[in-house]
């Protein structure tokens, strides 16, 4: 099997149920296919981008949080950066144009999720700098549902087909 390298590990999961509430931490959460996160604002039709620039899940790198928390002295490690799976070992732009595992569900790459005006009045000043180029995180699309949990794998294509037994949505 060629391997392309891309594995990381959830480490948290936030969902928040409205626009503007706080994150919640869960221990797992339900990705249902073109939807989103089970209870998240943006399934709920009840995020501040709701119909306007909305993704249906978003993920950032505890390496980038822990970095900015050292180098600017902003705590955004409770769920304040606004994204629903903090990951590790893995660089998420690498996952550009590609297909991944998180768990259960399998998932596409839906672009890059840069920090937004939103984000700076919900949390402290300079967050949304601190965040600024590929420290904002990334969008992705859910292509099959299933569930996730914290500890579990993300696997980039095409290491997840053999092990879900499935085929992009392309094919």
């Amino acid at each position: 099997m060629i391997s392309l390298g891309l594995r990381g590990r959830v480490e948290q999961i936030f969902i928040a149920g409205q626009s503007g509430a706080p994150m919640e931490g869960l221990a797992s959460v339900e990705a249902l296919q073109g939807c989103g996160l089970r209870g998240d604002r943006y399934v709920n039709r009840t995020g501040h981008w709701s119909g306007v620039d909305e993704c249906q899940v978003t993920l950032i790198e505890a390496e980038v949080l822990e970095r900015i928390g050292q180098d600017a002295q902003i705590g955004l490690l409770e769920g304040q950066h606004r994204r629903n799976i903090v990951t590790r070992g893995v660089r998420l732009h690498q996952l550009l144009a590609k297909h991944f595992a998180i768990g259960g569900a399998v998932f596409e790459y839906a672009g890059a999720r840069p920090p937004c005006a939103h984000l700076q009045t919900l949390t402290e000043p300079g967050t949304a700098r601190a965040l600024f180029g590929q420290r904002g995180g990334i969008g992705a699309r859910v292509l099959h549902s299933g569930p996730i949990q914290v500890g579990d794998e993300l696997v980039a294509w095409p290491e997840w087909r053999s092990h879900f037994g499935l085929l992009p949505a392309y094919c």
